[in-house]
């Protein structure tokens, strides 16, 4: 007898998952040990990942599951999905790019050493899917966007090793290798997986002030805790000092300039929930390249007011052009907060460095790579002159590779997301919980005795 609908998209996932984690039980128990120091400076350096890493890798913890989690959560009939898959791929991304980078980079002698830097490394992997889903949220079921995250971990790895490793590109923040990255990605994904029609505005995805105010509380939690992000990775001291004081001052100028700029663009004046949401954020998306360079604050506060207006105009004005135009689908937004003052983010970087001295570039561009090398260690020998010139090219085409990389990979996984064993939604089905969780209300609408699979029809009824 055939399974009822969608029991085996569900029994599906399961087994996906149950393998997944069968398959790294088994790599960790042959593979993965801890460091194990061998004199006193081994003890040092574990101390200090401690407590120079951990409180910052807390707070980015609470951004991710917490505060991305609420973010999405403006769909009303889709909050218990958005914050469950959030965390679900979460914790599934950073477990599988833990896995490949032990076996691509940190793999001697038949181990793989873990420490808390490469479990960071790892969770920056992980927010590259988490903003990439944001694309397509609602349209999909898990088992795509398992299967997006399987192909994304990988080729954010390489991307991030040839953007950082091998152009020596600076992006203490992200803002290169994991925004533009990720934004591109999901919007590469979303163009294949959806075609050349439209997607038509369904009657589910209209935000409640319920919905809207879940979505401000995660953007408020992002807000708070965005500058350990930005500064985890910088070399304690004066840099990671500057890093934390530009995301804040960026930050704050960003949110101010959004409700301006909200309210102009609104004919009544009122702000916009939505713009709030997303505008507030972009400061710390733009300022993450250039957090810990040589500059003034004025540069970070306008920084902050740009990257805030180009966000909220393209909520305005691009978005809908682009799905007239293009057909282009994006749930999110992601476009307008993590691709344009991404974008943003790095000229700002080229134009830094272009006005950078000698002295200061030596003294204020040296941080530690998302890799754990000195990019800029070599890359110092050659600043002032021509080594200004080739830093900025070196930053141009970073931006480049991320952009190109991940838009043609993007495409590419959209194709493989149209499978028919992943079982994409119907329209009719889109944005509702009631398929993958147990809602109270449905299931005592229906009496004591009603099976899941006459709740998924009673929900077929509604439309």
């Amino acid at each position: 007898m055939a399974a009822p609908l969608f029991t085996r998209p569900r029994r599906l996932l399961l087994l996906f998952l149950g393998l997944f984690q069968g398959a790294l039980l088994l790599f960790f128990a042959l593979f993965i040990t801890y460091d194990e120091p061998s004199g006193q400076a081994e003890d040092a350096s574990s101390t200090n990942q401690v407590y120079s890493i951990f409180p910052f890798f807390q707070d980015i913890q609470v951004m991710l599951v917490v505060g991305l989690g609420l973010l999405l959560t403006f769909l009303p009939r889709y909050g218990f999905s958005a914050l469950i898959h959030n965390f679900l791929l979460l914790n599934f991304s950073m477990q599988w790019a833990l896995v490949l980078q032990g076996l691509l980079h940190h793999f001697h002698h038949s181990q793989v050493y873990l420490d808390l830097h490469k479990l960071l490394i790892s969770e920056f992997a992980a927010v590259t899917v988490l903003i990439s889903v944001g694309a397509i949220l609602g349209r999909t079921s898990p088992c795509q966007l398992l299967a997006m995250a399987t192909c994304e971990v990988p080729i954010y790895l390489a991307s991030e090793w040839v953007i950082v490793s091998c152009l020596g590109v600076l992006d203490v923040g992200g803002t290169i290798t994991i925004h533009v990255f990720s934004c591109y990605f999901g919007l590469g994904v979303s163009k294949t997986l959806f075609g050349a029609a439209r997607q038509p505005l369904h009657p589910k995805e209209t935000p409640t002030p319920r919905s809207d105010l879940m979505s401000l509380v995660g953007m408020l939690i992002l807000w708070v805790f965005w500058p350990s992000f930005v500064a985890v990775l910088c070399q304690p001291g004066d840099a990671q000092h500057h890093a934390i004081l530009n995301t804040l001052l960026a930050m704050s100028a960003s949110t101010v300039t959004t409700a301006v700029a909200s309210s102009l663009l609104e004919r009544d004046g009122k702000l916009s929930p939505g713009h709030l949401q997303n505008g507030s954020l972009a400061g710390g998306v733009a300022i993450g390249v250039v957090a810990d360079m040589a500059m003034p604050p004025v540069a970070a506060l306008a920084l902050g007011s740009l990257s805030a207006i180009v966000c909220v105009l393209g909520f305005r004005f691009l978005t809908p052009l682009l799905g007239r135009k293009l057909a282009l689908q994006d749930q999110c937004g992601i476009h307008n907060l993590h691709g344009l003052p991404g974008i943003l983010g790095a000229t700002a970087s080229i134009i830094v460095i272009l006005m950078a001295s000698k002295d200061t570039s030596r003294s204020h561009f040296s941080q530690l790579s998302p890799t754990g090398d000195n990019a800029t260690e070599a890359v110092g020998e050659q600043w002032g002159g021509h080594g200004v010139s080739r830093q900025a090219l070196c930053q141009a085409a970073g931006l480049a590779v991320a952009i190109s990389a991940s838009l043609l990979s993007g495409l590419l996984t959209g194709a493989i997301l149209r499978l028919p064993c992943l079982a994409q939604l119907p329209e009719q089905l889109c944005f509702e919980d009631s398929l993958y969780f147990k809602i109270q209300d449905q299931t005592e609408s229906l009496g004591p005795g009603s099976t899941a699979e006459e709740v998924t029809l009673a929900l077929k009824e509604q439309f």
